[in-house]
């Protein structure tokens, strides 16, 4: 099940950098951590969902690819992206 229109909306003007911007890296992160929360609720009561499964872990992984470039090409917009979305950093 996809975001919910509002939720969308809401998370992109919370991140965006600019009015126009809806696909910096922090929107993009911001997004996919709400629908890997969206999706590990799910698992919690559907367990055998394997298919859902993976698509979580696709969606980890891209978050953590793009989480690494904005490490890479700006530290501080990255600490501050991991610290409002409560994310643990290595």
């Amino acid at each position: 099940m996809p975001l919910a229109k509002e939720t969308k909306t809401k998370i992109i003007t919370d991140y965006h950098r600019h009015e126009t911007d809806t696909g910096s890296p922090e929107v993009q992160v911001a997004i996919m951590t709400n629908r890997i929360l969206q999706l590990t609720e799910h698992l919690r009561t559907h367990s055998h969902d394997e298919s859902c499964r993976r698509g979580l872990l696709k969606l980890v992984g891209q978050r953590r690819r793009l989480l690494a470039y904005l490490r890479k090409t700006n530290y501080q917009r990255y600490l501050a992206l991991t610290e409002q979305l409560k994310l643990r950093r290595k």
